[in-house]
């Protein structure tokens, strides 16, 4: 059997697009933290698909949930369901969607240069309520923001959406690990928000030109939203959905948050020579930063609890204790 040739041209496309989605879990395979949770009122990462933050102030009740209902070629969703509806907005209520994004990651961008590059954000979506919706970028370093609209035509069915943004020539993107650049998707945007003139170009922030024209998806308890296949990267044009395994995706998101198998309990004894128990476990990833660890135990307590990037230490110099299930959270 004759074998393929590999062409220079398709090893530089390799090494030129190779791992080009920015967005992490854009399929959304990966829910540590459960996938489903009910009566979500204010703002927070829900037990549904990880590193999605759900900014919520005063627009309604919803349930949020990693669901089966994809578009061909994709596994899940993430589902939002109003169950308590906010017809009248406030000029401060909002709901959105969002990822936060390691400036350290992005440093290609170019921000900040006369050689900035456009980015297109693209993905696939379905509503019953169709009409306008905003998508944001936002600079969390030079507090600048771009915002282009799409519209959902066709209530309950899958569509793909395709969003250009210019470079910004303004603004470099700190090298660290802190949050540098936010994707926001609006879903419900009061006065506040939407008052202005849309910011179609990049522009120092103006709070309200960031959702200009976005339509009220807490306005009725009918109403539904689900988004699948994210992706940014560089270029003005949208390439194929970059597939990622499973396990490379659940690698990326826990360097933000993991937590213990909830069949697992460690027991800490005395060891012998030693005055003092300890328990060390060891995170799957080196997480982004020291996590913030919430730690049930079945018995006993610690008196000391060391956290690292890479472990945490559990310490008790005069009992043992039993420790049934630990989270570290270490979300931008």
């Amino acid at each position: 059997m004759a074998l393929s040739k590999i062409t220079n041209a398709s090893v530089a496309d390799t090494a030129v697009h190779g791992r080009r989605n920015l967005i992490i879990n854009g399929a959304m395979q990966v829910s540590q933290r459960g996938t489903s949770e009910t009566g979500i009122t204010t703002g927070k990462y829900a037990n549904a698909p990880d590193r999605y933050l759900l900014g919520l102030g005063s627009a309604g009740t919803w349930t949020a949930a990693q669901s089966t209902d994809a578009p061909v070629g994709f596994s899940n969703s993430y589902r939002l369901d109003c169950t308590t509806a906010d017809a009248s907005l406030g000029g401060g209520d909002l709901l959105v969607f969002q990822q936060t994004i390691e400036g350290q990651n992005l440093q290609h961008l170019k921000k900040g240069t006369s050689s900035a590059e456009s980015v297109t954000v693209s993905f696939y979506v379905k509503s019953n309520k169709t009409g306008t919706y905003i998508v944001e970028l936002f600079d969390a370093d030079n507090s600048r923001q771009i915002s282009q609209a799409y519209t959902i035509s066709s209530a309950n069915t899958w569509e793909k959406k395709t969003l250009t943004y210019a470079g910004d020539t303004s603004g470099a993107l700190n090298n660290d690990n802190g949050v540098s650049l936010y994707l926001v998707c609006w879903l419900a945007a009061g006065s506040a928000y939407s008052s202005g003139t849309l910011s179609t170009s990049w522009n120092a922030f103006t709070q309200a030109d960031r959702a200009v024209g976005q339509v009220n998806l807490a306005d009725s308890t009918d109403n539904d939203w689900s988004i699948t296949g994210i992706q940014m990267e560089i270029g003005e044009q949208a390439t194929p959905f970059e597939h990622r395994s499973f396990g490379d995706e659940l690698a990326a998101c826990q360097r933000y948050f993991t937590k213990n198998s909830s069949a697992s309990a460690y027991q800490a004894f005395i060891p012998s020579g030693l005055t003092e128990r300890q328990f060390y476990t060891f995170f799957p990833v080196s997480m982004r930063a020291n996590p913030t660890l919430t730690t049930t135990f079945s018995t006993g307590s610690v008196t000391n609890t060391i956290i690292g990037t890479g472990e945490v230490k559990f310490v008790n110099s005069s009992s043992d204790f039993t420790i049934s299930s630990w989270k570290a959270d270490a979300e931008l």
